[in-house]
């Protein structure tokens, strides 16, 4: 027996060993993490038409009559994705009935149209993305126009970076002219229609991304159902992820004809909490008034006399730098972010 044998020249032999010798079982942990995200710079743009239940219709650049259904890929963790959303797919962008592609990317947004539940919840809400216009719809007569919820959209688009336009239907029924002087110093277009008829609208919709918003009852799903012939079919294939369901709480784009741009549909959206929305943000949109706030002070509602008597705003009219007419029209817009949803709508 070797000198130390037994368990003891067991230890002689260990002795001898270093630990190149030892062999090392992999575990958890053992291998390095990159913090490196695939670039995939394969990846197909497309466009986010529709939204439901975890799900995601896309449009393709390259084939925009093509719907791919994605989900969003683990790297993006909770990263919103909304209608209208300018994003990457990889993976199975066939469209096939069972063909599932994956969104790695979401492109910066050039304009969001948010909204809150109410005037006190803070969580922001984005409806669309990247629509360069909003038709805020209303109707002259049956039901009756309703001030509160056209200023209310106007505020969220010239927060959103979105322009506003507003769409009277029902002309047949009223005279536009009432309402629409309401609007006439803040340069707002106002479109006219009679009888559904949407051939005033097509010149601000085509080539564009449209949303359009409007109560029940004034028109609004039969112009969309006039300017997009199908709109009925192509609901039902971005919706419901093929088993033609539309909820009514999501917005929906639909393609014109001959891909001619987008009409955005919002079908949930029947009042406009902005509890997001500061009265700076509105004024900023307007290029004119954007330098006079900086001289207001601070929490200035530019509401003038008497909660906001030292508003610069009212040094511009006496200047003859700003019509009263348009400060009046802008004030009576910026009372929205002062009276509760619910006394508006």
């Amino acid at each position: 027996m070797a000198p130390g044998g037994g368990r003891g020249g067991g230890r002689g032999e260990t002795s001898r060993l270093d630990e190149s010798d030892v062999r090392v079982r992999p575990g958890r942990g053992t291998r390095p993490r990159s913090k490196r995200r695939p670039e995939h710079a394969d990846a197909a743009a497309a466009m986010v038409v529709g939204v439901d239940r975890g799900r995601w219709t896309c449009a393709p650049d390259d084939d925009p009559g093509r719907r791919v259904v994605a989900m969003r890929a683990r790297e993006l963790g909770r990263t919103p994705v909304v209608v209208g959303d300018r994003v990457g797919l990889v993976g199975d962008v066939s469209g096939g009935e069972d063909a599932l592609a994956r969104i790695v990317r979401v492109a910066e947004r050039a304009s969001v149209l948010r909204r809150t539940a109410d005037d006190t919840d803070p969580y922001e809400r984005v409806v669309v993305a990247n629509a360069s216009h909003l038709v805020v719809v209303t109707s002259l007569a049956d039901p009756p126009p309703r001030t509160g919820f056209v200023d209310r959209a106007l505020v969220a688009a010239y927060a959103g970076g979105l322009t506003p336009v507003l769409c009277l239907t029902k002309a047949d029924l009223a005279d536009p002219a009432p309402f629409a002087a309401q609007y006439a110093e803040l340069d707002l277009p106002v479109v006219v229609t009679r009888a559904g008829n949407p051939d005033e609208l097509r010149p601000v919709v085509d080539g564009r991304v449209t949303a359009l918003v409007g109560h029940s009852g004034v028109g609004k799903s039969t112009l969309v159902n006039q300017l997009v012939p199908d709109a009925d079919r192509a609901v039902g294939e971005v919706s419901g992820v093929g088993k033609g369901r539309h909820t009514s709480t999501s917005a929906v784009a639909l393609a014109l004809p001959d891909h001619r741009g987008w009409v955005i549909d919002t079908p949930g959206i029947r009042s406009f909490g902005l509890a997001h929305i500061a009265a700076d943000d509105v004024v900023a949109a307007f290029g004119d008034l954007a330098a006079a706030i900086e001289e207001c002070p601070r929490g200035c509602a530019h509401l003038g006399p008497p909660s906001d008597p030292e508003c610069a705003l009212d040094a511009e009219v006496a200047a003859g730098r700003l019509p009263p007419g348009r400060l009046e029209a802008l004030r009576r817009v910026l009372t929205a972010l002062r009276i509760p949803a619910w006394e508006l709508t």
